[in-house]
């Protein structure tokens, strides 16, 4: 059966930076985008950035020079290098996998649609102290 399992959150001081990675297994990686969301207590579920599967990248505005996704195809791993980290990032991060067919525009604003999120992964903690 398919599997996206996230890794790589924990608690940094603001100003730093975090990598968090997600490995799929059980589809064919090539044809599905690959996105993250958050989740911050109280908080709707956000799309912040996506990668399709011809790697190009899509961000939210407030991630855009800090934040950087990319993928590695040989093994089934999309990465998301967050740097200059904020206590308002503090947030439960998911990693979703989404047919190449529906575009990152499911993922990243204004279209986000968790609803369109064909796989999803259970989620990694990450906490940004002041």
């Amino acid at each position: 059966q398919v599997q996206v399992v996230e890794s790589g959150g924990g608690l940094v001081q603001a100003g730093g930076s975090l990598r968090l990675s997600c490995t799929v297994s059980g589809l064919n990686f090539d044809d599905y985008n690959i996105g993250w969301f958050r989740q911050a207590p109280g908080k709707e579920r956000e799309g912040i950035s996506c990668i399709n599967w011809r790697s190009t990248t899509f961000y939210a505005d407030s991630m855009k020079g800090r934040f950087a996704i990319s993928r590695d195809n040989s093994k089934n791993t999309v990465y998301l290098q967050m740097n200059s980290l904020k206590p308002e990032d503090t947030a439960v991060y998911y990693c979703a996998a989404v047919h190449w067919s529906k575009g990152c525009k499911v993922v990243v604003p204004p279209g986000t649609s968790t609803e369109a999120v064909n796989y999803w992964g259970q989620g990694t903690q990450v906490t940004i102290s002041s």
